[in-house]
């Protein structure tokens, strides 16, 4: 497959993203989405960056247990993102199905570009040629101060690497999330974390029932 196309979807098939800084919140509304679009007649894939693929999952293991250079952090990600596209993602599009994923390419553009500082510009570079053209339909943003999404992850037990940083990484990392979202208002839809789970969980379903045909 050539790094300069993707395969056509059918069916509506859409492709949704959940973003966030670590304890904002954003995993435990996959499975509602899930539920909304499969309710509605229509097969969901749900997967996971970095993961998703059996040398993903691997990947996966050596980012969050080994430090390493920003720059190796990104092209790690990026490799697996290649084959979680080929082996995963587009396959399910092109078969029909909605596929909605735990982090994509705005994760590696905060976490990487802003919170590890290596700059907007190499992480743009590995998506033109990784997926050039291909970008989420939507993409849910789950936005809460890094103070408070610190203190949800601490009640979840051992952090990571990632989740062990500074409060200063991650306000990079959030800051990035909410300039990209100002920048692609259509595509990035912002939830404050802060509301009650039940005004979250309403306006992902508010979102994502737009989304159906």
């Amino acid at each position: 497959m050539s790094t300069a196309t993707h395969p056509p979807r059918i069916n509506h098939a859409k492709f949704i993203t959940f973003e966030g800084i670590d304890g904002a919140g954003k995993s435990s509304h996959v499975e509602l989405a899930r539920t909304i679009i499969s309710s509605a007649g229509f097969s969901v894939l749900c997967t996971r960056e970095p993961g998703g693929t059996m040398l993903g999952e691997k990947v996966r293991e050596l980012f969050l247990a080994h430090a390493m250079s920003p720059h190796t952090e990104a092209l790690l990600v990026f490799a697996a993102r290649r084959e979680h596209l080929e082996k995963v993602v587009w396959p399910a599009l092109t078969r029909g199905e909605w596929v909605l994923c735990d982090r994509f390419t705005d994760a590696t553009m905060a976490y990487q570009g802003a919170g590890r500082q290596i700059g907007a510009e190499f992480v743009d570079a590995l998506a033109s040629l990784v997926h050039p053209g291909f970008v989420p339909d939507m993409t849910l943003l789950f936005d809460l101060p890094p103070d408070a999404a610190q203190d949800r992850v601490a009640g979840r037990g051992a952090a990571d690497r990632i989740e062990a940083e500074s409060v200063a990484f991650h306000e990079r990392v959030r800051r990035a999330y909410l300039e990209r979202a100002a920048a692609e208002p259509q595509r990035i839809r912002v939830l404050d974390t802060r509301e009650s789970k039940q005004a979250v969980a309403d306006r992902v379903a508010g979102y994502v029932e737009a989304l159906l045909p």
